[in-house]
């Protein structure tokens, strides 16, 4: 029988790592590892993020991949408020309905804060 890949990590290509992790890192918690080859690794959540540094910015207008990070309905306003004061920015342009909130991180990657009565832990 083949063995089944797991997901070791999420890697976002950006323009300062460090930079990049202290910002995500503001959001999720975890630990920030920078590593010597221009990677900083965030550690602590169910899949680590690896950010890792390109010399050009981010080139498309819309991501083809994006996190979608849960929050209870009821703490939404709080979560986005949050990530707003941390540095992101509302992606309007691309969703401005109410079943999500699209925002962008300090390098123009876009994630979705999603919010309902479901745990986030689909098994």
């Amino acid at each position: 029988m083949q063995p089944v890949p797991v997901i070791d990590a999420v890697a976002i290509d950006c323009t300062d790592p460090e930079r990049l992790g202290q910002f995500w890192q503001a959001l999720l918690g975890g630990e920030l590892r920078p590593e010597q080859d221009g990677v900083a690794e965030l550690h602590g959540g169910r899949v680590r993020l690896d950010f890792a540094r390109v010399p050009e910015g981010k080139q498309v207008p819309k991501n083809r991949l994006h996190l979608d990070l849960y929050v209870p309905a009821e703490a939404k306003d709080q979560a986005i408020a949050n990530a707003l004061s941390l540095g992101a920015t509302r992606a309007d342009d691309i969703y401005d309905g109410g079943l999500w909130q699209v925002l962008r991180d300090p390098d123009g990657n876009e994630f979705c804060l999603v919010w309902g009565a479901g745990s986030p832990d689909r098994g």
